[in-house]
């Protein structure tokens, strides 16, 4: 039986095939709808949502100690975070087959960075393999559990923004039969006290070496002969940009890129005339080509930053005299919140106090763009707390109008340790925690402050006042964002505090199919209308300016926010 799958859902398809008994994830861009279609499809496999991406590595590795096959999925930046788990795992003792999907976003289509994980494969010495189409993807989950199991290690299973998204026909196969759990003991493997880990790291040495050697006979790594006078070596999307920009090419085609197949590497060179190494982002495979003394073109031609097409790997290749049509000119259409966005509120309310405004990784992030223009930095996940405590104490006086704004997932991702720093070295920022229910960014998926669980039951509903207060923080304060007034008086209060103060906005995301509109969709009295454009500065997409004058759309959820800041009351919702 064949059927019509993404990449995601491929991998999620291959995870099941492979009797996986345990994934975890934390949600991210455009790994997601692995998880998703986990527990969606295969009730069998428990998944779960995770506060963070190293609880997700830490977790599936519990699980392969207890024997079974276990998957963590993330997006390239997740990766960093489960870093430290990461380099150390390949010291133990891997028992169930463990798998970690990285899916790298080249372009930056939703992501901060363009980090290249390829990197990490060589880092942390553990094999990497790399699909170049769902039917791939499927496949090379299920080969590489058999590849964790069989050298003992995890695997990491490298996607991008296209394999991860792009549809393809995946022939379906039988599941294996789980692996059933048990509770060994393995001190010698498991305890990475220096002793212990001192012995295993010649074990790491000798196993990349037989890996390499299962790299050059691997049925994932394979020549094909056409044209010799150009031989490309590619991977994953690359390879399929290569092969519709030059079919009539020589090609190595790398599954497993990681550790480089040497051998097969030399053969292939030695049968062509001009070698090109096509790869996305970073010279990782140029680089190991290049170290064993063959020469090659790749970065000195092929872009080094942004994805990669056809069109650009053809134009790289042949060269700037021969470059065919240019893209065409399309209209930009900029990120915006949405009508209604709780978020819009309580960024207006800072933005009037004249907050400096430390920002952090979610929907709020697009405070950034103009009119509202009230994000001031953004790095990665948790980091807005701990700018503005830095900032704070630098600049020495306790009123300075420093504020970070985090929300509620990326709050228990990594915020808490940030605020517990705040507390306990007497910052005096204000922390704005925008609860909206939700892990919006990434599709409105659940977290430990919903109290909901990836299948849908109900579980902890956090109290968010409660742990804010047992991290050390006194003053506390909850508050709806749709009271502009209100919220503008709590941030002064906030702001005037000697020590850390924290504000709880609480609201619904506006595209939560549960959530109840705040008020009926608002108009405008052209009458009143002075042509101010005090509410357009709020950045709302149902609100335009037309012959001198504000109008409402009707995709206006009747929030109430431009209303509120309305000199001329010229708003309502009966006009």
């Amino acid at each position: 039986m064949k059927k019509i799958l993404s990449g995601n859902e491929a991998i999620a398809r291959g995870a099941m095939e492979a009797g996986v008994r345990f994934a975890s994830a934390y949600p991210g861009t455009p790994s997601t709808e692995i998880l998703e279609t986990i527990a969606k499809e295969f009730p069998q496999i428990h998944a779960e949502w995770t506060p963070n991406e190293k609880v997700a590595l830490e977790v599936a590795a519990g699980a392969s100690y207890a024997g079974a096959r276990a998957l963590a999925a993330m997006k390239h930046v997740g990766v960093n975070v489960a870093a430290d788990p990461l380099m150390t795992l390949p010291y133990t003792y891997i028992r169930g087959g463990l798998v970690l999907v990285s899916a790298d976003d080249p372009d930056l289509f939703s992501s901060q960075n363009e980090q290249d994980n390829r990197n990490y494969a060589r880092f942390a010495k553990i094999p990497m393999m790399e699909p170049a189409s769902s039917a791939e993807a499927k496949d090379f989950v299920k080969a590489a559990y058999r590849l964790s199991e069989e050298f003992s290690t995890p695997v990491m299973l490298r996607t991008t923004t296209r394999i991860s998204h792009s549809k393809g026909i995946v022939e379906l196969g039988e599941p294996e039969d789980p692996a059933e759990a048990s509770l060994e003991r393995h001190p010698a493997e498991w305890v990475m006290l220096p002793a212990n880990a001192r012995r295993r790291h010649p074990v790491i040495e000798d196993r990349l070496k037989r890996l390499t050697d299962f790299s050059n006979s691997s049925r994932f790594n394979f020549i094909e002969i056409n044209d010799t006078s150009m031989g490309i070596i590619a991977s994953g999307a690359a390879y399929q940009y290569a092969r519709e920009a030059f079919p009539d090419a020589s090609f190595l085609k790398l599954g497993l890129s990681y550790p480089i197949p040497d051998l097969l590497v030399r053969e292939f060179a030695a049968k062509v005339k001009d070698l090109w190494i096509v790869e996305e982002l970073d010279p990782f495979i140029e680089n190991q080509v290049r170290e064993l003394g063959i020469e090659c073109h790749g970065k000195d031609r092929i872009p080094l930053c942004g994805e990669l097409s056809p069109d650009i790997v053809r134009d790289a290749v042949l060269g700037a005299e021969k470059k065919g049509a240019k893209p065409l000119n399309l209209p930009v259409r900029p990120p915006n919140m949405c009508p209604g966005c709780p978020h819009r509120g309580i960024l207006w309310a800072l933005k009037k106090n004249k907050c400096f405004i430390a920002g952090d990784i979610g929907c709020y992030t697009l405070g950034f763009l103009p009119p509202l223009d009230a994000i001031d930095t953004c790095l990665c996940m948790g980091a807005g707390i701990n700018h503005a405590h830095g900032m704070s104490k630098v600049l020495g006086d306790g009123k300075k109008k420093i504020a970070a704004v985090i929300g509620d997932s990326t709050f228990f991702h990594s915020g808490m340790t940030g605020l517990l720093n705040l507390a306990y070295n007497r910052g005096v920022a204000l922390i704005v925690i925008l609860d909206n229910r939700t892990t919006a960014m990434t599709g409105a998926q659940d977290h430990p402050g919903t109290g909901v669980t990836l299948d849908g039951s109900k579980n902890i509903d956090i109290d968010m006042e409660g742990l804010v207060r047992a991290l050390g923080i006194n003053w506390v304060q909850s508050i709806d964002p749709y009271d502009v007034a209100m919220a503008r008086q709590k941030v002064k209060e906030a702001l005037e505090q000697d020590g850390p103060a924290v504000i709880i906005s609480s609201a619904p995301c506006a595209l939560l199919p549960s959530r109840k509109v705040p008020g009926v969709p608002l108009r405008v009295d052209a009458d009143k209308c002075t042509g101010c454009k005090v509410c357009l500065a709020i950045g709302c997409p149902s609100i335009e300016f037309k012959d001198k004058k504000a109008i409402i759309l009707d995709t206006c959820t009747g929030c109430g926010i431009c209303k509120a800041i309305c000199p001329f009351d010229a708003i309502g919702g009966d006009v």
